[in-house]
């Protein structure tokens, strides 16, 4: 082991500024510690991350298919997906048991996420590996014979730096993707490793949403590790991910206010007097585009618990329909108090 081993990056303003304004938005929370403990219990946050860390390595289950995996009810989906959620869960369910300073631990959370997955689980990479762009190879990843020595500097580095928790774990997250010590899991158990790192610092990075986020700038994502490849300093790649985490913090601990309820979505709710299919709503309401509708319409009224399905555990059954909650009720002035859900 190389005891002066240090990774290639540079402290930009950015990245000052960045950790000054999380730590401000942190120190500005009245009652942390019951955020933290509300964040554990938060089921929605669990899903929202499964779902992100897990689309980003394109599975394609939704929310509610995911909420019925964690309930322990039957899906209909691709069995890999499943056996993915099912293995995410588990992991993020043990998360607080892990020592993000310890290989081993690494090495049994792999083994968590990949079960049924890979052949050998929790298990270093034996071959090269290189990461694919379409048909040109985007990053020739470190020999394996490299792995376990590289491995445990970054290990040994992670545990003695004097650098901000904010950064170090950034910093790791990256590393860990360049070496690519894995066949295969390698971007959802770095991500992991970084929600462990930061949720020594503070408890509430344990359960926030940060992959979520991530998952919704998947291209920004990537090209911050390109870039730094390129660069030989992981300075863009920080960036990125503290900016990350400052929106994550910043939309969960916005105080809780009812959504504003958008002419479009009032418009669906008044014509939306029986279970209906999205077929049937639509043609109601003389929309033709499909894409348009779910993104401004159904969408935003599922969210905002305004509309239901009417199989919840099978959101892409051809037989799905869509209701009123008492909620949406409350928004349509003229609604059929008879309606049932």
């Amino acid at each position: 082991m190389n005891q002066r081993y240090t990774p290639p990056y540079s402290i930009t303003s950015e990245i000052v500024l960045l950790v000054a304004e999380i730590a401000q938005q942190l120190g500005g929370l009245t009652q942390q510690e019951n955020y933290a403990k509300e964040l554990r219990l938060n089921k929605i946050n669990r899903i929202q991350t499964i779902q992100g860390t897990l689309g980003i390595e394109g599975n394609t289950l939704s929310q509610e298919q995911i909420t019925a995996i964690l309930e322990g009810k039957h899906i209909i989906g691709p069995h890999r997906e499943i056996q993915e959620v099912r293995n995410a869960i588990k992991a993020y369910d043990q998360l607080e048991t892990w020592d993000p300073f310890s290989e081993s631990d690494l090495l049994s959370a792999h083994s968590v996420l990949m079960t049924g997955l890979v052949d050998s689980p929790g298990s270093y990479r034996t071959s090269g590996i290189g990461i694919m762009d379409g048909k040109r190879v985007d990053h020739l990843a470190p020999p394996a014979g490299r792995i376990p020595s590289l491995m445990e500097d970054l290990f040994s580095w992670l545990e003695k730096t004097n650098e901000h928790p904010l950064i170090s774990s950034s910093i790791f997250h990256y590393e860990f993707e360049f070496i690519h010590p894995f066949d295969d899991g390698n971007g959802r158990l770095g991500r992991l490793w970084q929600s462990l790192t930061l949720s020594r610092w503070n408890s509430i990075f344990i359960n926030l949403p940060v992959e979520s986020l991530v998952f919704e700038h998947q291209q920004e994502y990537y090209s911050a590790i390109n870039q730094s490849t390129k660069n030989s300093d992981s300075a863009k790649f920080i960036e990125f991910i503290l900016n990350i985490v400052l929106q994550s913090l910043k939309a969960s601990f916005t105080p809780e206010v009812t959504p504003e309820v958008t002419p479009e979505v009032i418009k669906m709710l008044n014509k939306l007097n029986s279970e209906m299919s999205r077929v049937e709503i639509q043609s109601k309401m003389g929309l033709k585009d499909e894409k348009h509708f779910r993104l401004h319409y159904l969408k935003p009224a599922l969210e905002a618990g305004l509309i239901e399905m009417t199989i919840p555990d099978k959101p892409k059954s051809r037989l799905q329909k869509y209701r009123l909650t008492n909620k949406g009720k409350s928004q349509v002035p003229y609604s059929n108090p008879s309606l049932s859900r």
